[in-house]
């Protein structure tokens, strides 16, 4: 990559009016900005750096120094490979959940058959896809060549971070990164029938129209299936293991552990309960009724309803019915709410159980000695007090047994009902429908492996402010993605599959956790509906975390994007084509700012509030940003500066996206960079271009004389190309330049072939 050893250095000078200015040197050495103690952590998600060093002069004609750092993620590869694991996990579960649905009769049984098939090849091509990654050992990077390769689907583009590190003579030293990557985007699929925002709304309108064969679930009913299922999963064994807990505690007959056991086996077990207060589930067993060989509902046996009697509660008030499905006159409704309210008279008396025995135990501690005046008729005492040291194992266990057998049967009927929902969402459009879950996952995945190295970037460097620490649990991360794509061709598609990919970022949370090893790479558990980034840090940097974070408190992030075309192509988009698409998502995430800015200064403390409003006049930039989408201008890039600073206020994640995060990308960080150190560090305004042309220059050692300042316009002819990137940078501020470029370009390609 053209790295030189450390402590090298090519300089590159130029002398503009007598003054000597060192602008340019290149190393690899990376730079630790909190210590070195951080260094092993970020080495870890991090490789290949490529540093350059600057001088440029301040406004009072002093120098800064400026750090510049490109860095590989090895993300990339790792973040896609968890993410597969996970849906393979995932699809071969529902996969055995279709096939223990039980007896149906021969439609529904045809169509199961025909799901079970098609997501059985999906589940070969995840793990062919899998298997392929794991044999990557070369790049820590899909370059853009590579974005066609259906093995590479799943990895973004060119992910990398770009980093500026300014040592300034009058302000504290700051830190700016940029997360550079190609638009999520499912480039093998292709664009010939749009992206993913088109795809799934025609599929949903497709699937409200659907004959009589089928059952239609909104996707909202969809997602919570799913939700619950996932819920019955995980509640279901911690609801045994605590109830065993309890058991243990009662043969231990200690009154405090026994206490502790209860809280834990009442709160999950009222999770459950609360997991099936929903019209969904009862809806779900009646179509499951109907689709049964002569609509006879096999189930097991019901255990015994002596807990009815001895805890009797009034059942919970009846729900309406779906109204897409239809009533079946030998179907008991109530039977399921009779079914499910028992494991909450079951739990109820359990905790009537326990507190009886610890009562028990504290009269008969109290009273152990003889007996008073006040002392009651043994007639009239409780018959399970006569024995001081009963046995409370023997007292809780049948109750315990009666908990789990109602829980099993409420999970049998309940994870049956809902897979049958799952079914109808499968059966509808084979193949497509899995074809767009395919395409989703795809774009999801590029997505998420950027938010993960951003994230733990952001981590690193805030670790020590303890104001970014308690925004990061009280509020959450806003997440900015800058978009430069154009709305013509191809690029509508893959802008349609950026905008979904970066909305489906609102389903991760983050959760840090202490390493045990020195593996601190990322772990992702959950769902397709929910997932959860376990972020390791080692324990001096997890130490230093609020209490809340520490305690495992799940951290959320809030992505938004803005886009605004720059190239040619949305020169033809604005003049005969359509830009409807990038003015709606623009609005719409201008919405979700305006959402998590107010939560900010809601749930942020008072004088955390006074002091950032003393900096930052965020309302007014908000205010500022509405009115240029409102303005629907052409390339209007106020947009975007606007979006930056106020996502680099509130302190969030950037991101900056193209095609294949190059050229356009490039011009863009770059101007952003310059102008950070013009508005906020004085660069001195006669250097602006000179900064922009420097950072923008390929080239690495040997002098620039005047005639190579492309202010002038001479050329000469060992000058690289890529100099020639400067006019297109233009276009980022006016689009009437684009024909005026054209006409040069053409022209010196022909001097220089003549």
């Amino acid at each position: 990559m053209g790295e030189i050893e450390d402590g090298e250095a090519d300089h590159i000078t130029t002398d503009v009016q007598g003054q000597k200015c060192t602008l340019v040197c290149e190393c690899t050495a990376p730079e630790s900005v909190n210590g070195k103690d951080n260094l092993p952590f970020l080495n870890a998600v991090l490789k290949n750096p490529v540093c350059k060093l600057y001088r440029f002069p301040t406004s009072d004609n002093k120098w800064m120094r400026i750090r510049e750092q490109m860095s590989e993620s090895i993300l990339s590869f790792h973040i896609p490979k968890e993410l597969i694991s996970l849906h393979i996990k995932e699809d071969l579960c529902r996969n055995q959940e279709l096939k223990e649905l039980g007896e149906l009769s021969p439609h529904w049984d045809n169509l199961r058959k025909n799901v079970l098939t098609h997501c059985d090849q999906m589940v070969n091509m995840y793990q062919d896809i899998l298997t392929e990654l794991s044999k990557e050992t070369g790049s820590s990077f899909k370059s853009s060549s590579s974005k066609g390769e259906k093995t590479l689907e799943f990895v973004p583009i060119n992910l990398h971070l770009q980093r500026m590190h300014v040592h300034s003579p009058h302000l504290k030293d700051a830190l700016y990164d940029v997360i550079t990557v190609g638009a999520p985007a499912a480039h093998f699929q292709g664009f010939k029938n749009g992206g993913l925002r088109k795809l799934l709304h025609r599929f949903e309108m497709e699937r409200r129209n659907t004959g009589y064969q089928f059952i239609y679930y909104s996707p909202e009913n969809t997602a919570k299936a799913k939700e619950v299922l996932s819920n019955i999963n995980q509640l279901q064994p911690l609801i045994a293991t605590h109830a065993d807990l309890l058991l243990n505690s009662a043969s231990q007959h200690s009154p405090d552990s026994l206490k502790n056991s209860l809280k834990m086996l009442s709160e999950k077990t009222e999770l459950f309960v609360h997991a099936f207060k929903d019209q969904l589930v009862r809806s779900a067993l009646l179509a499951l009724y109907t689709a049964r060989p002569g609509g006879v509902l096999k189930k097991p046996p019901s255990p015994k309803n002596g807990t009815e009697e001895s805890c009797p509660q009034d059942p919970p008030p009846q729900m309406r019915r779906q109204d897409s499905i239809p009533h079946h006159s030998d179907y008991d409704e109530e039977e399921w709410d009779r079914v499910w309210a028992n494991v909450g008279k079951s739990l109820n008396c359990i905790i009537a159980m326990v507190d009886r025995l610890i009562e028990r135990d504290g009269s008969n501690e109290g009273g152990g000695g003889g007996s008073k005046d006040g002392e009651k008729d043994p007639s009239l005492v409780d018959p399970i007090i006569t024995h001081p040291r009963e046995d409370w194992y023997e007292q809780l266990y049948p109750l315990i047994r009666t908990l789990k057998d109602c829980m099993g049967e409420v999970v049998s009927r309940a994870k049956q009902s809902l897979t049958f929902v799952l079914l109808q969402e499968l059966a509808h459009s084979l193949p497509q429908g899995l074809m767009l879950t395919l395409r989703r996952d795809i774009v999801f995945s590029q997505a998420l492996a950027g938010l993960v190295c951003g994230f733990i970037i952001k981590l690193h460097t805030s670790l020590h402010d303890p104001g970014f620490l308690q925004q990061l649990h009280t509020v959450g991360l806003i997440v900015q993605y800058e978009g430069l794509l154009s709305t013509y061709s191809d690029e509508i598609g893959m802008l349609e599959d950026m905008a979904v990919g970066i909305s489906d970022l609102k389903k991760v949370a983050f959760k840090i956790i202490e390493a045990k090893s020195n593996d601190v790479l990322p772990v992702i558990t959950g769902r397709r509906e929910h997932y959860v980034v376990e972020v390791k840090l080692p324990a001096r940097m997890f130490e230093a975390l609020p209490l809340q974070i520490k305690e495992g408190q799940l951290l959320h992030v809030y992505p938004v994007l803005f886009n605004v075309g720059i190239n040619e192509q949305q020169t033809l988009a604005e003049r005969f084509g359509d830009v409807s698409l990038q003015e709606s998502i623009n609005q719409e995430n201008f919405e979700l700012l305006k959402e998590y800015y107010t939560a900010f200064m809601e749930k942020m403390p008072p004088d955390y509030i006074s002091h950032f409003q003393e900096q930052n006049d965020l309302k007014g930039l908000l205010e500022n940003l509405h009115q240029n989408i409102q303005a629907k201008k052409r390339k209007n890039v106020e947009i975007m500066w606007l979006a930056a600073t106020i996502c680099r206020k509130l302190n969030g994640i950037r991101f900056t996206c193209c095609k294949s995060a190059k050229d356009r990308t490039s011009m863009s960080v770059t101007l952003e960079q310059c102008s950070i150190l013009r508005d906020e560090h004085q660069l001195h305004k006669d250097f602006f271009i000179r900064a922009l042309d420097c950072m923008r220059s390929r080239q690495t050692q040997g002098a620039l004389s005047e005639s190579d300042d492309p202010e002038t316009g001479c050329l000469t002819d060992n000058k690289p190309t890529s100099r020639h990137f400067y006019p297109v940078a233009l276009l980022l501020v006016s689009s009437h330049l684009l024909v005026v470029w054209l006409i040069l370009s053409l022209a010196l390609l022909l001097a220089k072939y003549q």
